[in-house]
């Protein structure tokens, strides 16, 4: 496989040259670099790649105090949930002794 080196995009052959779908950029072929391109073959296969198991229980804990004004627990699990538009996410909190919610501000 080779790329454009003016624009970055994956280049075709065309008889002796590789030539650039996107800026029509053009280099000549060598066959000793070619020769030493991996091909589908000669590449490894690591497996599929791990994939979080959603099942599972995902929240942390940390040390921070409850909010609520009838408990005295320093300790809170939380999790963190993309902000609708994307832009970031916001850690929402849960407090492991009396289960109040809250988010971080």
């Amino acid at each position: 496989m080779q790329f454009c080196d003016e624009c970055g995009s994956m280049m075709h052959t065309e008889g002796e040259t590789w030539v650039c779908r996107s800026c029509e950029n053009e280099n000549p072929r060598e066959s000793q670099a070619e020769a030493a391109m991996a091909i589908r073959e000669g590449q490894r296969d690591d497996g599929a790649p791990a994939v979080a198991d959603v099942t599972q229980d995902t929240t942390e804990r940390m040390e921070v105090p409850c909010p609520a004004d009838d408990c005295d627990s320093d300790r809170a699990s939380y999790e963190m949930i993309p902000k609708p538009g994307g832009s970031y996410e916001v850690r929402l909190l849960t407090c492991v002794e009396c289960g109040h919610k809250w988010r971080e501000t």
